[in-house]
């Protein structure tokens, strides 16, 4: 074959020469080129070796062309398993450093008139200063952080680098994540700051991202961040004046982006609820495991605690935590810690008396504060107490990732706060009505619950269980793809009713035996149930 190419150029070669009219020594010329051009196709690569890298260039480059267009390719392992992580890669944005480290090493001190210094409570990748065990409440070394309630910016910053299924390929991803440090950008310049300098980082950021290649894929739908406070501040009222908060949710493009709250408006829009963060942050399963197991065989000898301050100046829709104060003090059966509204104030600022509280009791007053979620709601369930909720936007409108979506008295009990307020109901004969065996459920729920609760340690990594930010990172995934599917997604708009199953529609369920119950129930709780 090597010939017969050789052979061809040289007679294209010689007529060429004879249609020119050339003479014996342009022939000669010819020919001597012909015998150069065989004995350069003598050194030639023999064709299967060129056929061989030809295929192997061709297909590298359609390896390359579609890993990097396709969001669908499959990888299979060695057991011929489907790609494990296909419909979950999630592409994190590098930005500029002004939109988050810069924010926490320049500026995290503008909040400590407010909440003392929170630039300390940040290290050990935002999960704060490690806990000593104190009299067997906690164990240091299993994963206890005097963690603040607003760090969760940075706690999930930190988890999310080192996510599985993270992605250098935009196009392949199924969600971005934007680790924008919303809610300390908030604090700094919250207190003192006009409106447009409150909103100048989150107008900046879209600018940034609705610049960027990822954006255009569906307008920044496919986006989310994370903003760790409650929604209410970064959705301002009013702009006549300075107002409380800045406008993240709002203002155009952010608005397209699900940002992930410590509590949801729940106005029609894409500010999704997440679980504060807790003292507890597990490195590993058998961390979990043996917490649960612990809180499981507690001896709780209080029916019922409370842990707080006065509100006394909060809107009348959702104020009755003074009423709940003062049933409290007047039972025999609720043991309180009393708090002051102050960052000196010790007794409720420190993690081994609050969780010593709630490890001893079996339901946990939790009415509202300045708004309705509140995070000791969480640190109460990882204590497993049974919460008692006053106002169905304290969980039962919240957490649908989190929490149960449906039968809400599972794993908690709801007393409206109207009846509360206007005195006609006692707290304490409710509790003491609700029969041993529903008590003993309702406690396996929350206990059952506590895993989804927690946000594990960024620095180690859970096996099989599932902590907050797994359950977060799979309602956002399920968010873009309904998304994707057409559907108009939103937080759930607002809610104009009370969700079913609670304290009106299921009374019968709790006093189907009567107050004769109490007797009963009383020793039991006594003796540890």
């Amino acid at each position: 074959m090597k010939l017969s190419v050789a052979n061809s150029i040289v007679q294209l070669l010689v007529k060429s020469g004879r249609k020119s009219g050339g003479n014996a020594r342009s022939r000669r010329a010819v020919e001597m080129k012909g015998i150069e051009i065989k004995a350069a196709a003598n050194v030639l690569p023999p064709p299967r070796i060129l056929a061989a890298l030809a295929l192997a260039a061709w297909t590298f480059f359609l390896y390359v062309h579609f890993s990097m267009i396709s969001g669908t390719v499959e990888v299979n392992n060695v057991e011929g398993l489907a790609d494990p992580c296909r419909g979950r890669y999630i592409y994190m944005h590098d930005l500029p450093p002004r939109f988050n480290a810069d924010i926490i090493r320049n500026d995290c001190r503008n909040t400590e008139g407010h909440w003392g210094d929170i630039c300390a409570s940040l290290s050990n990748g935002g999960l704060g200063r490690p806990l000593a065990d104190d009299g067997g409440v906690i164990t240091g070394g299993a994963g206890w952080y005097s963690t603040h309630q607003f760090a969760l910016d940075i706690i999930f910053h930190n988890r999310m680098k080192q996510y599985e299924c993270l992605t250098n390929h935009p196009a392949v991803a199924s969600a971005v994540f934007v680790p924008f440090y919303a809610g300390f950008d908030f604090a700094r310049y919250h207190w003192g700051y006009d409106n447009a300098t409150r909103d100048a980082a989150s107008v900046d950021l879209t600018r940034w991202l609705m610049a960027r290649p990822q954006w255009q894929r569906m307008g920044g739908r496919d986006h989310f961040l994370v903003a760790g406070r409650t929604g209410w501040d970064f959705r301002r009222i009013s702009n006549l004046g300075a107002d409380w908060g800045n406008d993240l949710l709002v203002i155009p493009g952010a608005r397209n982006m699900s940002v992930l709250v410590l509590e949801s408006t729940l106005k029609r829009g894409t500010d999704f609820s997440v679980p504060y963060p807790t003292y507890f942050h597990p490195r590993s399963d058998a961390d979990v495991l043996r917490w649960q197991d612990r809180v499981r065989r507690r001896r709780r000898t209080w029916l019922m605690a409370f842990v707080g301050a006065p509100r006394p100046d909060v809107q009348m829709s959702i104020r009755v935590r003074d009423h709940v104060i003062a049933q409290c003090k007047a039972s025999g059966a609720c043991a309180m810690l009393s708090c002051a509204r102050t960052p000196s104030s010790t007794q409720c600022h420190t993690p081994a008396n609050i969780m010593r509280l709630f490890q001893k009791a079996v339901f946990c007053l939790q009415p509202p504060g300045d708004s309705p979620t509140r995070r000791s709601v969480f640190d109460s369930m990882v204590a497993g107490c049974i919460p008692v909720f006053f106002h169905t936007g304290s969980a039962y409108k919240q957490y649908p990732w989190h929490l149960p979506k449906d039968d809400h008295l599972k794993y908690s009990v709801y007393i409206p706060t109207a009846d509360v307020r206007r005195r006609n109901v006692s707290i304490e004969a409710v509790l003491r009505a609700i029969p041993p065996a529903t008590v003993v459920r309702m406690q396996q729920e929350v206990i059952r619950l506590i895993p989804s609760l927690l946000y594990a340690d960024p620095r180690s990594k859970l096996e099989t269980v599932k902590d907050a930010v797994d359950v977060a990172v799979d309602g956002i995934l399920d968010t873009v793809a309904r998304i994707k599917n057409g559907e108009d997604v939103n937080c759930g708009g607002p809610v104009d009713k009370d969700p079913p199953n609670l304290f009106a529609s299921t009374a019968s369920r709790f006093f189907s035996g009567g107050i004769w119950q109490a007797a009963r129930y009383v020793s039991l709780w006594q003796s540890g149930i």
